[in-house]
């Protein structure tokens, strides 16, 4: 059985064609510039050159049409037809409350995913977008919806609830959330696999660094707490976003400084973070670059700053689960950025965490690379996040059901 995997966002889409009797990738891509000049498609397939198209895409349902045809492509492609395409998963941000796992599609659930729009401006729409692109060409083949929100949905009360006049609860579902579900609920899979322990018998904190960022607490393999809340602005510093702040300082900027309600949300989702501290970029390798090229101060701070938010947090989810067994980092800035992993571990052993510096600097990883002295209570491990196969599995599995 051949799974599609689409991701897709405001201008661009994401995809992989996975073959689900081994897991094997055979084919992923992006399309990028929808609905802008310069449209262009780029897929790789195993044993293949790399595969690039430019062509003018007006909507996501010509880039998926795109995609298919690249798919079935007689030189640069992987299968003959269509219809051997099983099932589609798509990545949807924002399920609310409504959704605690993975869901067929049908048109209630696309009204419903309409109605989270509020709760997710900028993410749901263009998933809601890509699921009638696919049903449209596609109107035969069973598709499925894979929550980011969907994993976190075990949390308790006393960990989602903000301490707010309870109707905007009731009233407008201010509450956390959650993201990067899939990411989090993999490696915490993984690391169960790794330490050769069933997953209901762990307390582990899974740390999802890219260029959003989340930690999670997760308690016999359900999400018991984690960082990113109502929006994924919450939480620890991130590459643009400011994560966690004084509310009071949305007031000030408004009051003082006169900044709009749109300025004062593009300042904390599009200048802050990395990016604000630094003054260098939200590119990682760039902040790595600045400090060891240019002494720059400013790009140390923001490494520092990071690091220490993420110790932080593995602390008070230690403290939450009383206990923790193992630790995961996992995308791009917690599986290449040895000097973030070393700042979020360091003076941890009275938490019976020990790590190996050596090891931490080896770039290595392959499946996963253990980064903890054999002395360590506790399993540092760092694994690569594979969301996609993960939204393929819970495709796989409601599908056959």
């Amino acid at each position: 059985m051949k799974v599609l995997v689409i991701n897709c966002g405001s201008s661009s889409l994401k995809y992989q064609l996975i073959d689900m009797s081994n897991e094997e990738s055979l084919a992923q891509g992006l399309v990028e510039r929808i609905g802008i000049n310069g449209s262009i498609l780029t897929q790789k397939v195993e044993g293949k050159d790399k595969y690039e198209v430019e062509t003018p895409l007006k909507d996501h349902q010509d880039a998926i049409e795109l995609v298919l045809k690249s798919l079935v492509d007689e030189k640069h492609g992987i299968i003959k037809s269509m219809d051997e395409i099983s099932a589609v998963g798509h990545r949807v941000v924002h399920g609310g409350e409504k959704y605690a796992s993975s869901v067929v599609l049908d048109e209630t659930v696309i009204k419903n995913l309409d109605e989270f729009t509020k709760l997710a401006p900028l993410h749901n729409p263009p998933n809601i977008i890509g699921i009638n692109a696919c049903k449209a060409l596609m109107p035969k083949t069973p598709m499925v919806a894979v929550f980011d929100t969907a994993f976190h949905q075990t949390m308790p009360e006393k960990a989602f609830m903000y301490p707010l006049p309870y109707e905007l609860y009731t009233e407008d579902h201010i509450r956390r959330y959650g993201f990067h579900g899939t990411s989090h609920k993999y490696v915490a899979g993984e690391i169960a696999k790794w330490i050769n322990k069933d997953v209901k018998e762990l307390k582990t904190i899974t740390c999802h660094i890219g260029n959003g960022v989340s930690v999670t607490a997760v308690e016999g393999g359900k999400s018991v707490d984690t960082t990113m809340g109502f929006t994924p602005l919450d939480g620890i510093i991130m590459g643009s976003r400011s994560g966690s702040i004084d509310p009071a300082i949305v007031t000030y900027l408004i009051k003082e400084k006169g900044y709009s309600i749109d300025e004062v949300n593009d300042t904390l989702n599009k200048k802050s973070g990395i990016l604000g501290i630094s003054g260098v970029g939200t590119d990682f390798r760039d902040i790595r670059s600045a400090v060891e090229n240019d002494n720059n101060h400013r790009a140390l701070l923001a490494m520092d700053i990071f690091g220490y938010q993420i110790r932080k947090q593995i602390g008070a989810y230690a403290a939450v689960m009383g206990g923790v067994d193992a630790i995961v980092f996992t995308a791009g800035i917690g599986e290449h950025a040895p000097e973030i992993r070393s700042r979020a571990l360091i003076n941890m052993e009275f938490l019976g965490i020990e790590v190996d510096l050596e090891k931490n600097e080896s770039h290595n990883i392959g499946d996963g690379m253990e980064i903890s002295k054999e002395t360590s209570k506790v399993k540092v491990v760092v694994i690569p996040t594979n969301e996609e196969l993960m939204i393929a599995k819970e495709t796989l599995e409601l599908v056959q059901k």
